[in-house]
């Protein structure tokens, strides 16, 4: 059986779990401007195996809208640019020599309205996790009392921390969801 504070910390721990894994997916949503990591989620065949682009490429900026990629090898040059076309981001690569540059298009007002639903969606999802990750916890503590292992006043302090934690994980991911709303919707 655990005590409270190691309760406590694993429940700290999942919740910055949870604060990444909305980062990742933040750093997914496009915006107008260029972002390598825009490219994270395609695949190219590399000698038979599925690889992403940044296995076999070096991924840079070359402005603010457009991305660089330089394979390492010869020869991928061609199947980078064609899978980068057949994903499904919107995006036309053109090859200049050794370099293919992946220019970013402006969005659209409708477009940006929409994925500003999709990072409020994405928020709310770190928000249920969150919450979920409290209510885990405050039943571990509840348990631990149950059982004699803890007291009441123990209970009750370490629900406040708990709720804390949430208060403290959550006003984050209103911070995250408010800078990415800001980035999509300035042109």
């Amino acid at each position: 059986m655990s005590s409270i504070p190691e309760i406590k910390k694993t429940a700290e721990q999942k919740m910055q779990q949870s604060l990444e894994a909305l980062r990742a997916n933040l750093a997914k949503v496009r915006t107008g401007r260029a972002n390598p990591a825009l490219l994270d989620t395609v695949q190219v065949e590399y000698y038979g195996t599925m690889v992403p682009i940044s296995q076999v490429a070096n991924l840079t900026l070359l402005d603010a809208r457009t991305i660089g990629v330089a394979p390492w090898e010869k020869g991928m040059g061609a199947k980078i640019e064609k899978a980068i076309r057949e994903s499904d981001l919107g995006l036309n690569p053109a090859s200049h020599g050794d370099l293919i540059r992946v220019p970013i298009p402006p969005m659209t007002e409708e477009r940006r309205r929409e994925l500003v639903k999709v990072v409020k969606a994405e928020g709310e999802h770190a928000k249920v996790a969150i919450r979920n990750l409290r209510r885990d916890a405050n039943e571990h503590v509840k348990r631990l009392v149950k059982d004699k292992l803890a007291s009441e006043d123990d209970e009750r302090r370490a629900q406040d921390d708990i709720q804390k934690l949430t208060d403290r994980m959550i006003a984050e991911v209103d911070k995250m969801v408010a800078a990415k709303e800001a980035d999509i919707m300035a042109i």
